[in-house]
């Protein structure tokens, strides 16, 4: 059989599941697809997911350790950026940079630490503007 490499799916340490659902579900509009603890005082381990992008957040000591960073390439940047600043997030208002890799990135900062740069190469962001309408043509006068 051939080895084949299926999409990873980060684990990111959380603290508290009112400010990651608050997060990651409020502001970056992720869904929260399930959750698990083993039982009522055990750390919570829970899954959210936006269109492929699949990311687990653990309150588990060993998963993972705060601080992480990643970078998910992707496509519609400037319209995440436009959804995510009109949500008036109160702990974070991040901006839309061109960086001197030929991307536009956003950059988050979860509340546990860990950070998320969303990327987007600029030659494929120009595929994805719409074209400009051309000038009207200018009548001649008679």
């Amino acid at each position: 059989m051939p080895i084949a490499f299926e999409p990873v799916i980060p684990i990111l340490r959380s603290f508290d599941e009112a400010k990651a659902k608050e997060f990651y579900v409020g502001f970056l509009g992720f869904t929260l697809d399930w959750k698990h603890r083993f039982d009522k005082n055990a750390p919570l381990y829970m899954q959210v997911s936006r269109g492929s992008l699949i990311l687990h957040l653990s309150e588990h000591h060993g998963d993972a350790s705060p601080g992480a960073s990643l970078m998910v390439r992707m496509t519609g940047v400037a319209d995440l950026h436009r959804e995510v600043t009109a949500r008036k997030y109160k702990y974070g208002r991040p901006g839309l940079e061109k960086t001197p890799w030929k991307t536009r990135s956003l950059t988050v900062h979860d509340p546990f630490g860990n950070r998320i740069r969303f990327e987007e190469e600029i030659s494929r962001e120009k595929k994805h503007i719409a074209p400009k309408k051309s000038p009207k043509p200018v009548r001649k006068r008679k």
